[in-house]
C-alpha cells in the first residue's frame, strides 16, 4: 500500500505523464492538421501526360500475340516489365505505380476516350480539358465550371484551383472565376511586387456595372495580388522533409504536397508533364518520362501518407490520346485514340483493373476503340469526390463509375 506522501507523489507523477502525453498528441494533431485546414476536404490532383502517351507500352498486354505482331521492335516482353497478373504488366519505369497497385491504391481504367476522336494535340487537349463533344467548342473548362457553380452568391476564389505551371490551362477557366497558375509560390509573389502595381491594386474597388477593359485589368491584378499573398502564407506553413526526385516535375509534386499539408483551401491541383509525343525512337524517351512521372508521384503519395492526407486525395492521370497499335518505320508510334487512365488514392472502392485490356482484334483504321467516355471518369470525380453537380458542370448526364 502507498503511504500518504508516496500516494501524493504517484498522483503528481501520473498527472505530469498524462499532461506530457496530451501535449505530445496535441502537437502531433497540429502538425497533421494545421490551424485553418479542413482535414476532411477531398482533393483531386489532375496530371496530364502531354504529347499523347503510348498506353500499350505503359500497361502491357504481354500475352497478346497481336501486340507483338504490330510492334516487332517496340513490344515489351514479360521479362522486361513489372507483371501485375497473368496477362498484363506495367512498364518497368513505373515501379512507383506498381507499389501503389500492390497496396490497393491504384485503379487502372483501360480504353478511355470519346466518340469521333481527334488526333490533333491541341484540339484533343481542348476536348479533354473542356469536357466537350468532339464537334463542340467551349471556352470554359470542366474545373472552371466547378468554380463558377457557386456564383454569384458565393463565388470561389482563384486559389481554389491551382495549376503548377507558367500558364493557365483551359481546364481551370470559368466564365466568372478562373484558377491561377504559377511555377513556384515565389514567382507569383514577384509578379505583383512592383510598387505601381501594388498602388493600383490598393486603390481598386470593383464596379459590377463597369465592363471596360480597364476594369477587367484592375480586377485581374487585384485577384492576382490577393492570391499571391494567400499562397505565400500557406507555402511557408509546411515544408516537406520528404526526398523528391531532382527534376522539375518532382518539384511540382513537392509544391502540391506542401500546399495540401499546409491547409491550403485549393479544391483541385493541375500539373502537366510533357515529352510523350514519341514518333521516333520511342522506347528510351517514353521510359525516361514514365520514370519521371512515377517516381515523383510515389514521393507525393508517401508525403501525404505521413500527414494522413492521402486518404483524402485522388490523383487522376490522363493523356490527350494514345498511340496507334502498330509501330511506325521510325521505331515510334503515331497519334492514336483511346488510352489508359490511372486513378490513385487511399479510398478507392475498386482498386486494380477496372475493366479488361484493350481489344486488339477489333480496331478502327488501326486504332483502339474507346470503351469508356472520359466524361464518365470526370462525372464520378465531380459527384463522388468533390460533391459537385456533375450533370450541370458537364452539360449532360454521364454514368458514374464504380472506382469511388
Amino acid at each position: 500500500m502507498f503511504g500518504k506522501n508516496n500516494r501524493r507523489e504517484f498522483i503528481k507523477q501520473s498527472a505530469l505523464a498524462s499532461t506530457a502525453l496530451f501535449i505530445r498528441d496535441f502537437l502531433k494533431s497540429i502538425a497533421l492538421n494545421p490551424p485553418g485546414s479542413d482535414s476532411n476536404q477531398k482533393i483531386p490532383i489532375v496530371i496530364q501526360l502531354a504529347g499523347g502517351n503510348d498506353g500499350l507500352n505503359t500497361v502491357v498486354p504481354y500475352t497478346n500475340d497481336l501486340y507483338y505482331k504490330g510492334r516487332p521492335d517496340l513490344g515489351l516482353t514479360k521479362d522486361s516489365i513489372i507483371s501485375l497478373n497473368d496477362s498484363t504488366g506495367l512498364n518497368s519505369s513505373l515501379q512507383g505505380l506498381a507499389d501503389l497497385y500492390n497496396e490497393s491504391h491504384l485503379t487502372i481504367i483501360n480504353s478511355v476516350g470519346y466518340p469521333n476522336p481527334n488526333r490533333s494535340h491541341f484540339r484533343s487537349t481542348d476536348i479533354w480539358q473542356s469536357a466537350s463533344d468532339a464537334n463542340q467548342y467551349l471556352n470554359t473548362g470542366w474545373v472552371g465550371r466547378v468554380l463558377d457553380s457557386n456564383c454569384p452568391a458565393n463565388c470561389s476564389k482563384p486559389w481554389h484551383a491551382l495549376e503548377i505551371d507558367d500558364t493557365l490551362s483551359l481546364a481551370l477557366k470559368g466564365e466568372q472565376v478562373k484558377g491561377i497558375a504559377f511555377r513556384h509560390p515565389g514567382s507569383l509573389q514577384g509578379s505583383v511586387a512592383n510598387p505601381i502595381v501594388r498602388g493600383a491594386v490598393a486603390g481598386f474597388k470593383e464596379n459590377q456595372d463597369d465592363k471596360s477593359n480597364l476594369q477587367f485589368l484592375y480586377k485581374s491584378l487585384a485577384e492576382t495580388a490577393e492570391c499571391a499573398e494567400y499562397i505565400r502564407q500557406h507555402s511557408n506553413k509546411y515544408k516537406s522533409t520528404k526526398a523528391y526526385p531532382q527534376h522539375e516535375f518532382g518539384n511540382q509534386m513537392k509544391i502540391v504536397a506542401e500546399l495540401i499539408n499546409s491547409g491550403c483551401e485549393s479544391k483541385i491541383y493541375y500539373v502537366s508533364l510533357s515529352g510523350f509525343d514519341t514518333h521516333v525512337l520511342q522506347r528510351n524517351q517514353q521510359d525516361k518520362h514514365l520514370k519521371i512521372y512515377s517516381d515523383a508521384v510515389k514521393s507525393l503519395t508517401e508525403d501525404l501518407k505521413a500527414t494522413d492526407r492521402f486518404k483524402d486525395t485522388l490523383i487522376l492521370t490522363f493523356s490527350e490520346f494514345g498511340r496507334r497499335v502498330a509501330q511506325n518505320s521510325g521505331k515510334g508510334t503515331d497519334h492514336g485514340t483511346a488510352n489508359v487512365v490511372f486513378v490513385a488514392g487511399g479510398n478507392l472502392k475498386k482498386p486494380g483493373f477496372y475493366n479488361v485490356n484493350p481489344n486488339l482484334e477489333k480496331l478502327e483504321s488501326g486504332d483502339l476503340i474507346h470503351q469508356i467516355d472520359f466524361r464518365n471518369v470526370y462525372s464520378t470525380v465531380l459527384d463522388k469526390w468533390l460533391g459537385a453537380d456533375a450533370d450541370k458542370v458537364l452539360g449532360k448526364n454521364f454514368e458514374r463509375l464504380g472506382f469511388l
